[in-house]
């Protein structure tokens, strides 16, 4: 049996993002960090690709996502993540998957610049959720109904870090 090979109009387009660029040309910024979007919805409804690049510790707080998973990839400096009952240490090269509907909070605990790159799969309400939070440039609120809305449940608090 022979396959037909895809036609220019059956490919999607390439799409590259540089090295420190966000995918739409836009700045957003977490407080302690800035997210650039890699790979938006609009490019494939299965996944949304960000990268998280910390000048201060901290993250979000304990959280769960009903139909997404959440994958993490430590580039640059050190995350410790919790995922259900266990916790993780994340060092440059390390990746960790978060299930869908188990709670679980990370925080940047290096010294100098964490970078990491996060998957949601599939992309649900997460890029919406980031792009209406980084509005105020701080962490997220803690506010039960903004996180239900785009899918999620806060369950706790954001980890310590000293």
């Amino acid at each position: 049996m022979s396959e037909s090979l895809p036609t220019a109009a059956s490919v999607p387009p390439v799409l590259r993002v540089s090295s420190g660029k966000d995918r739409f040309g836009e700045h957003r910024g977490l407080g302690i960090s800035h997210i650039d979007f890699k790979m938006a919805s609009q490019d494939n409804s299965a996944i949304f690709i960000l990268e998280n690049t910390f000048h201060a510790k901290g993250g979000p707080a304990r959280h769960l996502h009903y139909d997404q998973d959440e994958w993490f990839y430590a580039v640059e400096g050190e995350f410790v993540i919790e995922v259900g009952q266990d916790r993780f240490t994340l060092r440059p090269g390390d990746s960790l998957l978060a299930p869908r509907k188990v709670p679980h909070v990370w925080a940047y605990v290096g010294e100098a610049v964490g970078r990491m790159l996060i998957v949601f799969t599939p992309a649900g309400r997460m890029e919406a959720f980031f792009r209406e939070v980084t509005k105020a440039n701080a962490m997220p609120p803690q506010d039960p109904a903004l996180w239900r809305a785009h899918g999620m449940e806060l369950v706790g608090p954001p980890l310590h870090v000293g």
